[in-house]
């Protein structure tokens, strides 16, 4: 299974979300069981991270049940992980953290990139090849990302890390291109929340 987007295609299709919910369980079955269920709610673009045992299956599986959406893979620390994305199908991956040589293997696919980065020379390195994640976000706050876009105006960032799913409005004030969130999305009432942040995003226009 191969990935058909562009890098940029994907990009584009983040952005349009807004909004970039990041699974990570213990086990593949509950990875797939909320997936399925956030999907269904109307999720378009969703993260897996390589800690979900059994992951590359899990990937194809979920893009089969949804293929309209844009599901790519997470917390990526090395170019044979890159690769098994890749080759897995994922849309885009993601760092923690630059990775040289993850970097190497997406470029070489045209494949979406957003790698992490917490200082402004991580975050312009980042930016300049494409889509930054800054992480973690929560350290310092949307002000923070709000000072790197003063001197970094052309930056798209991705805030992720212990963001409430309250605060994304704010993270989207603030200038993010898009927002990851965790655990505080798919805990208690899964429903009523992604519900209810998608009736938010789709206020703010």
């Amino acid at each position: 299974m191969t990935n058909e987007l562009s890098a940029a295609e994907a990009a584009q299709s983040i952005g349009a979300a807004r909004l970039l919910p990041v699974l990570r369980t213990r086990n593949a079955g509950d990875a797939r069981d909320l997936g399925l269920h956030l999907l269904g709610l109307g999720i378009t673009a969703l993260e897996l991270t390589t800690t979900i045992p059994g992951w590359e299956h899990l990937l194809p599986e979920l893009q089969s049940a949804a293929p309209q959406a844009l599901i790519g893979i997470g917390t990526v620390g090395s170019d044979e992980q890159a690769e098994l994305g890749i080759s897995a199908g994922a849309h885009f991956l993601v760092s923690p953290y630059p990775v040289a040589a993850a970097r190497a293997v997406a470029a070489s696919t045209d494949t979406l990139f957003i790698e992490g980065g917490f200082t402004p020379l991580e975050l312009a390195s980042s930016s300049a090849r494409g889509l930054a994640k800054l992480f973690p976000a929560h350290v310092g706050g949307p002000s923070y990302l709000k000072s790197a876009l003063a001197v970094l105006p052309e930056a798209r960032i991705i805030p992720t890390g212990g963001i409430p799913i309250s605060d994304v409005p704010m993270w989207l004030e603030a200038g993010a291109f898009a927002v990851g969130v965790g655990s505080d999305l798919y805990t208690g009432d899964i429903e009523t929340k992604t519900l209810g942040l998608l009736r938010t995003l789709q206020a703010i226009g």
